[in-house]
């Protein structure tokens, strides 16, 4: 094989808000921070522990401003896309590095409008928020709950 692949895919929840920065010509760039965990039984001392790890999420343009408009700190996410490297010179002059998730698809799990309603388990959000937004490269549908079937006239 001599091609090379960089593919990410988390499902996580957001550490804080989104921040969006608007540029010059309209584009914008938004950040997250994304925790996934993994837990798991000490087999020594039988207690359960969870392990946290942060990703550093990076969305452009028009997902940029969805993200910002529908997902809040705590909301659950599922992001696909490719691992980058970055390096910058901080204020103190030292060269900083971090690598990023630049996001090139992604699937709200729950949202704003969806954690702040007070609408039961399992019933529809009473907000606008799409329940996923997919980049140009993945034409894919978005995965759904089924609402409950109305009641019919049908022997079976």
């Amino acid at each position: 094989m001599s091609g090379t692949l960089n593919k990410v895919m988390l499902i996580g929840h957001l550490g804080d808000e989104v921040k969006i920065h608007y540029f010059e010509g309209g584009n914008c760039i938004a950040r997250f921070p994304l925790a996934t965990n993994e837990t798991y039984t000490n087999k020594q001392t039988g207690e359960r522990v969870t392990n946290t790890d942060w990703h550093n999420v990076v969305v452009r343009n028009k997902a940029a401003e969805i993200c910002e408009k529908y997902l809040g700190k705590g909301d659950k996410i599922y992001v696909e896309g490719r691992l980058k490297n970055r390096q910058w010179q901080g204020e103190d002059g030292t060269t900083r590095y971090t690598t990023e998730v630049h996001v090139q698809d992604f699937t709200f799990l729950t949202t704003k409008n969806e954690s702040s309603s007070n609408a039961p388990t399992g019933a529809p959000s009473s907000g606008n928020a799409p329940s996923s937004t997919h980049g140009p490269s993945s034409p894919k549908a978005a995965p759904h709950t089924s609402a409950p079937e109305e009641e019919d006239d049908l022997p079976f």
